[in-house]
């Protein structure tokens, strides 16, 4: 037994990490201090004021452990990657987990490459980054090849020099084909520092040189290569309008500021790289126990940092964080030179950080609403369907329908709605075994016993090898099943549930005559339901996506056994010739039509397996296309 008085008296006066656990040892909250004795023996003083959310940790305490370190900077490293694992409920916890695109020049190699990447390494490459979208990363790489002719291939060169023919990107003057020799390493290396030039921001040279080459060609009447260089020239305006300037000194910094609710808080970063500001990126914040705007903060540098690869000279945030020396000292080792944390006060740097501090409100307050709006279609809708039933909260339904045109291969969908949204994951779908004929009631009764007694083996086996209960694809069963009918269809479930010995509220989706939802059967009484509620939306969005889902694998079904029963059975023809007919000539009717000749001229097809097709439609095989 765990004494918390007891432990607490053994805490050493040493920096550290601690994680608290719970009664089930999940750990609940990592922290890391300078003296795990001072530090812990606070959440369990009675005369501090804690506040409600540490109060509401500290009551779900059970045992608490912790970790020495030499320092308070091995804490701080300590305790990001503890949180990055463990994930624990109390912690202000980054819900984004992105990795930023750069582009990479490969100054290591003789021939240097650029190219995307997601990664930021230590070796003899250039990166230039972070970017906030890779389409435009690919766009501008793209360019830089078009107009500097780099390679891209992977070849190990000097040594593969003449080995093979040049790629095509050679002969569309994507490349200098250095891979045969035709450009020397000094001139090579000359267009790579001006394309570094180009990713640095210097755009003017590139833009007067095409705009030179662009009047040559057409003074030369060159037309054609002169319309090469205007639509070149164009991109580089566009990409050159993109970058917006700074007053700043071309300096590398991140301009971080946020927004909280009680909630949440949403953080806004502008990347700014060599004095422009190239992007800006929000993040969404899970407020734990820490509840001041610096307190949200310090959180945000020490998660986000510990998982991007690029950290900027300065970072310039909206208010003081109480550890800043120590993020520092982190964040510049990190790098391997100097990072600095600043909180601008005047000028055009306080513009700066109050414009991010306005852009994290505008989407707080935008994803509050749409967070509204979202809950009130599925959280709000679901417990409207369980005041309606009289049942105290629904979590999880389960809808069922059968999909068969006159018995010809019945088969049953299950969709799953979990806090009124789909949950694809645990849809399932069954091929009728037992049932022959369009007769629905028999056809449900094998789909309900087959996913319920599949989900009582897997608990049982869950049970015995001291598993969790919810451990398998059927173990979890629902707080209400519904059926695409009325009584009928609610009786067969609840008889077969009875059979196995479950009680899960049976509701029935009663239709008018017009087959749209007018009531709910429960409990032997059909329940009439506001057609304009979000809870009838609901309804309906489940009953057409567990018909969608039936006649979807009913389709697939139908269509695979025509192809089979048509295609399968003719001799000489197997899965690969079956395909290439398929492709050339798009339906059974279009073959069937085929002479021999034109069957021979598809891929894969030889005389005797055109002479073997058209036999079999011509000469008493079996053509039908049902």
């Amino acid at each position: 037994m765990f004494d918390i008085q007891e432990e607490l008296k053994k805490l050493p006066d040493h920096p550290g990490v601690y994680l608290m656990h719970d009664a089930k040892d999940a750990i609940i909250y990592i922290g890391k201090a300078v003296s795990l004795r001072n530090r812990v023996r606070q959440y369990f003083q009675s005369s501090r004021n804690k506040g409600a959310k540490i109060e509401k940790m500290v009551t779900q305490i059970a045992r608490f452990e912790y970790i020495l370190t030499d320092s308070e900077l091995e804490a701080l490293v300590l305790e990001c990657n503890l949180i990055k694992e463990h994930r624990p409920k109390y912690n202000t916890m980054l819900k984004d987990d992105k990795t930023y695109p750069y582009i990479k020049v490969t100054l290591g190699e003789t021939y240097p490459r650029v190219l995307f990447s997601r990664q930021m390494k230590k070796d003899k490459s250039r990166y230039y980054g972070p970017y906030t979208s890779a389409a435009a990363v690919r766009d501008t790489i793209d360019l830089i090849r078009r107009i500097y002719q780099l390679r891209s291939c992977s070849r190990n060169l000097p040594r593969d020099i003449g080995k093979d023919r040049p790629c095509l990107n050679y002969h569309i003057h994507q490349c200098g084909a250095p891979c045969q020799g035709y450009i020397r390493p000094e001139e090579y290396q000359k267009k790579v520092r001006a394309a570094m030039d180009f990713l640095g921001g210097r755009y003017t040279p590139v833009i007067r040189e095409l705009e030179e080459k662009m009047a040559a060609a057409a003074a030369g009447l060159d037309f054609e290569k002169a319309a090469e260089y205007r639509d070149l020239l164009g991109s580089v305006k566009q990409i050159a309008q993109k970058q917006k300037m700074t007053s700043f000194d071309g300096e590398d910094r991140d301009v971080i500021a946020l927004a909280m609710d009680d909630r949440d808080a949403i953080v806004q970063v502008f990347f700014v790289r060599e004095g422009k500001l190239i992007g800006r990126e929000h993040f969404q914040v899970a407020l734990g126990t820490e509840d001041t705007p610096g307190e949200v903060t310090s959180a945000f540098l020490r998660q986000y940092y510990a998982g991007t690869p690029f950290i900027p000279r300065e970072i310039m945030l909206q208010t003081e964080i109480g550890d800043a020396a120590i993020i520092e000292n982190w964040l510049s080792a990190r790098r391997g030179s100097g990072c600095v944390l600043r909180v601008p006060k005047k000028g055009s740097r306080e513009k700066l950080v109050e414009l991010a501090a306005q852009n994290a409100q505008m989407v707080l307050t935008q994803d509050r609403e749409r967070i509204r709006r979202e809950e009130g279609r599925t959280i709000g809708a679901a417990r409207e369907i369980a005041a309606l039933l009289d049942m105290e909260s629904i979590r999880r339904m389960e809808a069922y329908d059968i999909s068969n045109i006159n018995g010809f291969e019945s088969v049953g969908s299950m969709v799953v709605y979990e806090k009124g949204r789909p949950c694809r994951s645990d849809y399932r779908r069954f091929k009728l075994r037992t049932v022959t004929g369009p007769d629905d009631y028999a056809s449900m009764r094998e789909v309900l016993t087959r996913r319920f007694a599949h989900g009582m083996e897997e608990r049982e086996q869950n049970r015995q090898k001291q598993l969790g209960e919810e451990y398998g694809s059927f173990t979890r069963f629902p707080d209400l099943i519904l059926m695409d009918g009325g009584k009928g269809q609610v009786n067969v479930a609840l008889e077969v549930l009875d059979e196995l010995g479950l009680c899960i509220p049976v509701c029935g989706m009663v239709k008018d005559d017009h087959h749209r939802t007018r009531g709910l059967y429960y409990q032997n009484e059909e329940i009439p339901i506001d057609t304009h509620s979000e809870g009838f939306r609901l309804i309906t969005r489940i009953q057409d996506e567990a018909h969608r889902f039936a006649i979807e694998y009913h389709r697939s079904l139908r269509s695979r056994e025509q192809v089979h029963s048509v295609l399968d059975d003719i001799p000489l023809i197997g899965p690969e010739r079956r395909k290439a007919l398929m492709r050339r000539y798009q339906s059974l009717e279009a073959i069937r039509e085929a002479g021999v000749e034109s069957l021979k001229e598809v891929d894969a097809m030889n005389e005797r397996a055109a002479e073997s097709v058209y036999r079999f439609f011509h000469d008493g095989g079996s053509g039908s296309t049902d």
